[in-house]
């Protein structure tokens, strides 16, 4: 039975869970019941925060088969419970649902096993399932996705569209034919209603959820308390904060849903026309749309309202929705293997890989092409949260926490401040009970005393330095949708850099080109716009291979493509509708040259012939697109010259792709050198090729015809040069992350040598230090995966053994501190691919090649995210910084993403800047620094603020006195909240520093100055308490006495007699208290003043004016109405009158408490780093991050960094069985090191 009560759903992926069944317990709820009743309520509130407890305290275990309730608990490190209720959707009311089709449908591990024809289906199917079960599939909903209970596999699965485990060939053959009317209206069933529902929640409904969060649970209740010992006005306050601070989480939050809502419901519900199967044409709302039907895309476009794959025509796209680019995109029909000339095997439709081939749902189509007669048309595969939109909106509603030390820490600090409290509470109890005290007082005393000691207070102090960091970054044009994350950027210790477009300019510029001829290089030409060439098969290729096309009479679409275009100054003419409805097929897109730069064929003088020449126009039409995949890291294009009766293959990408599918004799020797050259000048290289194609190839079969079969038996035709210019500010800003020892790293989707050059340009690889290339391959014939090593300098000289010298072997470098440690001069680089080998067979080198891996070329969005997951497990902090593009993922995974684009991409990051450069990356971390030390700066201070309370009235409750409520108002809301907002405000520190603030409160600095501070004012205040007591004209008070020897003051007291009597039943009034106020008042302000911090990561304290202002404010005024006693104020604060020696005294002893309080603290912050560590563990210390502890560990391995020329091979095919012992691997080195 236990076995089958834990099982894992979502198994392998980002959001796994246990999930746990159980069944609603009656006996169990009526005891719950009974003690919500009890508990006033108390237990329904801890119920509502606990999902677990309460699923465990109303329900008993079952079977997940049959249960009622689930429970859910994610895998991460996060282990967060949620609970759902298990429903039931009952298919009998459906005429056309056949049980037997639909236990297939769910039976099939990819759910989608569509049965052709229902009905035929329906007799054996009833009588096979005839009990009622199979008529009612049970499903529970979690985070907006719905999970049906699978058969076969005996668990809950979520219902997969046709983008898993279908076939192209089917696609074509089961699924181009449209559905059945009721097929449809089965399948709406199962996957309901097509949209991507985001619910503004009511603002009642927020408030709700708001209020009843544990902090504010706890502010009612001392507010109810302070009531009850009638101090409203304090309440009152409280009150009005929490008022406060609620409306404004409340808009905020509203804010966001709305923002949310609007971005998506723009097109949540449009007509769209589908395909049924007896080719009729009908049209529904798109909100009716299910997987399986057969969309028309219409002629003028639409936005996409669902995840749909081509089956004809082509279409372009502007993605900038998901992906940031705003180039518009052409997408072609799905390739149909069994129509191929050249089949290829029978591949699975993905989403990601045949994205050239996939609508996607929120992106705009903005113009399709056409056979005549036929209509584009396109697949449905996934609809509402499933599709790639709504699986962004998902990540928005439903985030990941972020985990940061400081929230656990402040959890922690609050159980000692509760555990104080609960001392407190018992001493007050005892202390009552054997001076005979009533029972309410009793009662009322001792809650009081955990209200002062854990301040309610605390959450809107600790945002209010958030909040102004916000506010001065908005003012620097960095905007923030997740303010919690501006703290955790103070500790950021690694950034990584997206190249194009972040590190260097958007676009590049053409530099030249180096054509070959006779397999050898000419030498390189700059201009390429010039009559010589205008009929070569080089210039033409420039002409046809793009993916440009005309919207509006403006070309558009790939900077690249257009860079190159506009380079050779030719026209491009695509048909109008018109013109392809005569020719009754797709028309081809034409290229020509301008007329100026054809050649004259004949002497300017022959008029007639001239005449005669004009009808051989050079025109080249582009008859097939094969689009630019970035898995194949090429495009090639079919076209035909004018009147010619063979027609031309041309294919560009990247060089090294091109000559592997080029005639070896075409490609000329030098090439790999050549290529070089050019990359590690920072040039990026495209390679272009051609061949004359078959003359049996006619239009019709090239349409049909697989990419394979073209792009071989190509000749290489030479090089384009485009140069990628440096950011004006790129170095400077590198320049000052590595001063203030924050690593920076490449990720780029480019070459490995341009990025490796443009690393070394920019200053992230400085020039002495040495390049080590990891190039990893994969297991293959039955041998083992293994990295080889090269150093990028010497890979020209691989030939000659002897130039590979032991300086090539960087030299370590010993370093006192550990900061320095990453300074050793050894960079590795290496490509997407062999970073996804190394992830998978070389688990134990990870965290090895991430504390020195500075440039990743070549990385598809997905490995992005998984090397900022790889660097975030050896405890880097990480940053991200990209263009939105494709770093969606990575941006979001980081500690702090900041996107430099505006698009709605951004709403994926924590950031966005709305300057496209870098240099928003140092302001960043300079102000999470700035509040992070506020953030301390308030924790230290309201600590000591409850402590020195708490002290105070344990001090008074001993004699069975208290703080008078005006007195509390006074400390509380004059001195305390002036004092926490303005102590927040100082602006961050000019410039990075090295050292980085701490990132927990609970480290030996930190604690030590607490303590320090707790002792210093809790001895003061013991001082004046118990000295006052043997002064000489100190007597119990009443009010008759006289310890100030006026006569005056006899009319003073007796005019307020009446008054006094009445309020001396609490014992207010007396010399401890009036002593233990006027030193307390003081403390306040000097742990103030001592936790202020300014350098290095803040602004001194005196330029924060309003600081300054209110602190030299209450000083005068408490110093004023200690020294000279008014009337009215000692009335209202209920002090008592003093002789005026014992004044002077108090200054003295508050005097003597300001200069031991702030020379502590100086010197805490001075020697505290050197000597708090030495006293307290003498010897040496583990580092605590993994990536310290490992690079010492790194400085005496021999082995590392590994030689040049050698092999490391993997432990056998053993795949990721966790980490292994990092030796055996360089034992293989050893072994197989070749020379």
């Amino acid at each position: 039975m236990d076995k089958e009560e834990r099982k894992i759903i979502n198994q392998g992926q980002e959001d796994e869970m246990e999930i746990y069944g159980y069944n609603l317990s009656r006996w169990k709820l009526a005891i719950v019941s009974l003690g919500v009743i009890c508990t006033g309520g108390f237990l329904l509130l801890l119920l509502y925060w606990m999902p677990e407890w309460r699923v465990k305290a109303t329900c008993v275990r079952a079977a997940i088969k049959d249960c009622e309730v689930v429970l859910l608990r994610t895998t991460d490190e996060f282990k967060m419970w949620f609970c759902a209720k298990i429903r039931i959707l009952s298919l009998e009311t459906h005429p056309v649902s056949s049980p037997k089709s639909m236990s297939n449908k769910l039976s099939n591990g990819h759910a989608v096993c569509l049965i052709e024809n229902p009905t035929e289906d329906n007799r054996h199917g009833i009588r096979k399932y005839s009990q009622a079960e199979s008529q009612q599939i049970r499903y529970f909903t979690h985070h907006s996705v719905k999970y049906f209970w699978n058969d076969t596999i005996h668990n809950f699965d979520f219902l997969k569209g046709l983008d898993e485990g279908v076939s192209c060939t089917s696609i074509y053959e089961k699924h181009s034919a449209g559905l059945t009317k009721g097929m449809h209206a089965y399948r709406k069933l199962l996957y309901g209603v097509n949209e991507i529902a985001v619910k503004v929640p009511s603002v009642f409904k927020l408030l709700i959820k708001e209020v009843l969060n544990p902090f504010y649970i706890f502010q009612l209740f001392s507010v109810i308390l302070w009531s009850t010992d009638e101090y409203y006005y304090y309440a009152l306050a409280i009150v009005v904060m929490s008022i406060v601070s609620i409306v404004s989480s409340l808009y905020s939050i509203r804010k966001q849903y709305v923002m949310l809502h609007d971005m998506v419901a723009t097109h949540s519900t449009v007509r769209v026309s589908v395909c049924r199967v007896n080719e009729e044409i009908e049209e529904i709302f798109s909100t009716d749309l299910v997987p399986g039907d057969v969309m028309v895309i219409p002629l003028n476009g639409t936005i996409m309202p669902c995840d749909a794959v081509l089956i004809n025509g082509t279409c372009i796209v502007n993605e900038s929705m998901l992906t940031g680019e705003s180039v518009p995109v052409t997408k072609t029909n799905l390739p149909n293997p069994s129509v191929d000339v050249k089949g290829i095997g029978d591949e699975l439709y993905n989403p990601e890989t045949h994205k050239r081939h996939t609508l996607f749902c929120g992106t705009t189509v903005i113009q399709t092409r056409f056979y005549t007669g036929e209509l584009v048309k396109a697949i449905v595969v996934r609809t509402g949260f499933s599709t790639s939109k709504g699986q962004l909106v998902r990540s928005i509603l439903y985030p990941k926490p972020t985990d940061f030390k400081l929230y656990r820490d402040a959890y922690l600090f609050l159980l000692c401040l509760v555990a104080v409290a609960g001392i407190g509470f018992i001493y007050t109890i005892i202390n009552s009970i054997l001076n005979e005290v009533q029972v309410g007082v009793i009662i009322i005393e001792s809650l009081d005393i955990i209200t002062i000691t854990v301040p309610p207070a605390l959450p809107a102090a600790m945002t209010a330095g958030i909040v102004y960091a916000q506010r001065r970054l908005k003012k620097i044009g960095i905007f923030c949708i997740s303010p919690q994350r501006i703290n955790i950027c103070g500790q950021l210790n690694l950034v990584c850099f997206d190249k194009t477009g972040t590190l260097t300019e958007d676009g590049l510029d053409l530099w030249g080109i180096q054509r070959v001829e006779n397999a050898r290089f000419l030498s390189p030409e700059e201009n390429v716009c010039n009559e010589m060439l205008v009929k070569s098969q080089f210039v033409a290729c420039l002409a046809t291979c793009h993916s440009l096309t005309k919207i509006e009479g403006v070309l558009s679409g790939d900077p690249l493509d257009l860079k190159m275009f506009e380079a050779i100054g030719w026209i491009l003419e695509e048909a109008t509708e018109e013109e392809t409805a005569l020719h009754n097929r797709i028309m081809p897109t034409v290229v020509r040259p301008p007329k100026q730069l054809l050649p004259e064929s004949t002497p300017a003088g022959n008029q007639e012939m001239e005449l005669f020449e004009l009808p051989a126009i050079y025109e080249i039409g582009i008859v097939r697109q094969f689009p630019f995949s970035s898995a194949l890291q090429r495009m090639s294009v079919v076209a035909r010259v004018l009147g010619d009766k063979k027609m031309d293959a041309y294919m560009k990408g990247a060089p090294e792709v091109i000559a592997s599918l080029c005639k070896p004799e075409t490609v000329p020797v030098d090439f790999q050198n050549v290529l070089e050259d050019f990359t590690k000048q920072g040039f990026r290289v495209i390679a272009l090729a051609h061949r004359k194609l078959e003359s049996k190839l006619t239009w019709h079969k090239v349409q049909n015809i697989s990419r394979d079969a073209i792009e071989n038996n190509m000749d290489f035709m030479g090089l384009i040069i485009m140069q990628n210019k440096l950011k004006q500010e790129t170095p400077a800003v590198l320049e000052d992350l590595h001063k203030a020892n924050i690593r920076t790293v490449m990720v780029t989707g480019d070459n490995m040598l341009t990025a490796v050059s443009v690393a070394r340009d920019c200053g992230m690889i400085l020039p002495q230090d040495k390049v080590i290339i990891a190039e990893a391959l994969p297991p293959k014939d039955g041998k083992v995966a293994k990295i080889n090593w090269h150093y990028a300098d010497s890979l020209t000289q691989c030939s000659h053994p002897s130039a590979i010298a032991s300086e090539a072997i960087p030299v370590k470098l010993v370093h006192d501190s550990l900061e320095d440690l990453q300074m050793t001069r050894y960079h590795f680089a290496m490509n997407g691919k062999s970073f996804s080998v190394i992830l998978e067979h070389f688990q134990d080198l990870v965290p090895k090649l991430m504390l020195h891996g500075t440039v990743f070329a070549r990385m598809a969005p997905d490995q992005k995210t998984q090397l900022i997951e790889a660097l975030q497990n050896v405890d880097y902090f990480v940053g991200m910084c990209g263009d939105g593009a494709n770093d969606c993922g990575a941006l979001k995974r980081a500690h702090g993403g900041i996107s430099l684009s505006e698009l709605e991409a951004s709403v994926a990051s924590p950031f966005t800047s709305k300057t496209p450069s870098i240099s928003c990356v140092p302001n960043l971390i300079r102000e999470g620094r700035a509040a992070l030390i506020t953030s301390f700066c308030v924790f230290k201070f309201m600590a000591l603020y409850s402590i020195i309370q708490y002290f105070s009235v344990t001090l008074l409750y001993s004699i069975l006195s208290n703080l008078g409520d005006f007195q509390f108002l006074f400390i509380d809301l004059a001195i305390i909240l002036v004092v926490v907002f303005t102590m927040s405000l100082n602006p961050a520190w000019k410039e990075l520093v090295a050292q980085r603030p701490p990132s927990g409160l609970i480290s030996g600095a930190l604690l030590f100055s607490v303590l320090s501070q707790i002792i210093i004012c809790i001895g003061f205040q013991s001082l004046g308490f118990f000295w006052v007591k043997q002064q000489p004209w100190y007597e119990v008070w009443h009010p008759k006495s006289d310890a100030c020897n006026t006569t005056g003051s006899l009319l003073w007291n007796s005019s307020h007699l009446d008054n006094e009597t009445e309020l001396d039943e609490h014992n207010i009034q007396n010399y401890e208290n009036t002593t233990v106020f006027f030193i307390s008042s003081f403390q306040y302000l000097i742990v103030a003043i001592a936790f202020s911090k300014g350098k290095p990561f803040r602004q001194p304290c005196y330029k924060n004016y309003f600081f300054v202002f209110s602190v030299i404010f209450l000083y005068v005024f408490i110093l004023f109405i200690m020294l000279y006693p008014v009337a009215s104020v000692d009335q209202v604060l209920q002090i008592v009158c003093v002789p005026y020696q014992w004044r002077v005294t108090m200054l003295i002893i508050v005097l003597v408490n300001a200069f031991v309080s702030i020379t502590v603290e100086e010197s805490v912050d001075r020697w505290g780093k050197c000597c708090l560590p030495w006293a307290l563990g003498r010897g040496k210390k583990i580092p605590k991050a993994k990536y310290m502890y490992l690079a010492q560990e790194l400085l005496v391995d021999p082995e590392w960094p590994p030689k040049p020329q050698t092999t490391t091979e993997a432990k056998g095919l053993v795949k990721g069985n966790g980490p292994r012992s990092p030796h055996h691997s360089t034992a293989a080195s050893r072994s197989q090191r070749r020379r």
